[in-house]
């Protein structure tokens, strides 16, 4: 199946703008694959404007977001994979979706568990009437 973020960051950036709000990404700078302005970050994360005035040629597929944008009066072309995305939310409200950074790693499959058995409890279940 294709990947399920760019489906749910184009909805909520598409949600965002149709409730005339402002829609800001927020990247992580550590991913790998990310082609940013680094010193503009704080904490490692960079904050953007994407709305439709702050930006040119914004796109999201289904491995990279990139957009045109300006930083101190300067053109500067912006590129991340999708995974880099962390978050992306309205301005006026911070409501949005958040999502955990994907920096490229495999997901480790856990070892096999033995099925837990039932445990045998001495207490019988009680019911309660509530009004």
């Amino acid at each position: 199946m294709t990947p399920l973020r760019p489906y749910l960051l184009r909805a909520v950036i598409d949600w965002i703008v149709d409730n005339d709000h402002t829609p800001h990404m927020v990247i992580d700078c550590a991913v790998p694959g990310v082609a940013a302005p680094t010193e503009q970050a704080q904490g490692g994360k960079l904050t953007l404007n994407i709305s439709a005035a702050a930006v040119r040629n914004f796109s999201v597929d289904d491995e990279r977001v990139s957009l045109d944008t300006r930083f101190q009066g300067r053109a500067m072309r912006i590129s991340a994979p999708v995974g880099a995305v962390v978050g992306v939310y309205a301005k006026e409200t911070g409501m949005g979706m958040g999502f955990a950074a994907d920096h490229g790693a495999p997901p480790s499959d856990p070892a096999p568990s033995k099925p837990a058995r039932a445990r045998k409890s001495k207490q019988r279940p009680t019911l309660r009437l509530v009004k």
